[in-house]
């Protein structure tokens, strides 16, 4: 007893080799060229990246690793007391009080008043 997938197989062999036997020497020359090139092109090697992994994966620890002792330490993240600003100065949480006059100090500051000490 034959398989409704045996039956339909032979069906659609028999037809493709119907059509097949149809074309032209031109259209089965170049069938067999590209056939050739293919098969040609299955012998040639292959670049291998699985290589190139290993490889790439010890870049990027070095690269990490440069990275990380190279980047600031904690003692850089503290701002010395000739980079603090007078706004940081002002609404810092000691002086409080100084808020009450801001608009003062801000005068002061835009003003760029010279004073004579003597």
């Amino acid at each position: 007893m034959n398989k409704p997938d045996d039956t339909f197989g032979r069906q659609v062999k028999a037809t493709f080799d119907k059509s097949v036997d149809k074309l032209d020497a031109a259209t089965l020359s170049r069938l067999n060229r590209g056939r050739h090139e293919a098969l040609a092109e299955l012998q040639r090697p292959r670049r291998q990246w699985s290589h190139w992994v290993p490889a790439t994966g010890v870049a990027a620890a070095v690269l990490v690793a440069v990275m990380v002792l190279q980047s600031p330490t904690a003692v850089d993240d503290f701002p010395d007391a000739a980079n603090v600003t007078d706004m940081e100065i002002l609404l810092g949480e000691d002086s409080i009080e100084m808020l009450e006059d801001l608009e003062f100090y801000s005068w002061i500051d835009s003003a760029d008043v010279v004073s004579d000490v003597g």
